[in-house]
């Protein structure tokens, strides 16, 4: 089931994400720094739309979906509606918590009638980048890396 977040979903959220993270643990420069800035992902609530999925009542995965014109990275076109931080409680992979948590950002993407939706992943995650690209996510540029870690963006039209 997904659902909007809530303030209290705070701590289940960042337990999640920490979890989904942790398989990157010797890729990542400054682990301890990354997994800090990971542990701020309840505060997209503040410019995007957090998504929340759960399964008989526990929260599995989340990601935020941040409008057009909403603050976002630099490196992003200001009007292109962005998918962050998906991520899957290890536990629940498989069970396509992913694709239904980015299915919902582009629904809202359409809702708020975007020709496209961006993202930017790594070529690590051999998950979720698949993934996007099964989805018809097509790279687009490179992406600063994060802490020795390449990133690229991906675009998808929508319509």
């Amino acid at each position: 089931m997904l659902r909007n977040y809530q303030p209290a979903d705070a701590e289940a959220i960042v337990r999640v994400a920490q979890a989904a993270f942790a398989e990157f643990e010797q890729d990542y420069s400054d682990w301890p720094l990354f997994t800090a800035n990971v542990a701020k992902m309840p505060g997209l609530a503040e410019t995007g739309e957090l998504i929340v999925a759960e399964d008989e009542g526990e929260i599995v995965g989340a990601v935020a979906y941040v409008g057009p014109q909403a603050p976002k990275p630099a490196f992003f076109d200001p009007a292109w509606p962005i998918i962050r931080m998906l991520v899957v409680d290890p536990a629940a992979r498989g069970k396509g918590v992913g694709r239904q948590l980015t299915e919902e950002c582009l629904r809202r993407a359409e809702r708020d009638r975007s020709p496209v939706i961006a993202l930017h992943t790594a070529p690590i995650m051999t998950v979720a980048l698949p993934m996007y690209l099964r989805m018809g996510f097509v790279r687009v540029q490179d992406a600063p890396d994060i802490l020795g870690v390449p990133y690229a963006v991906y675009v998808k039209s929508l319509g």
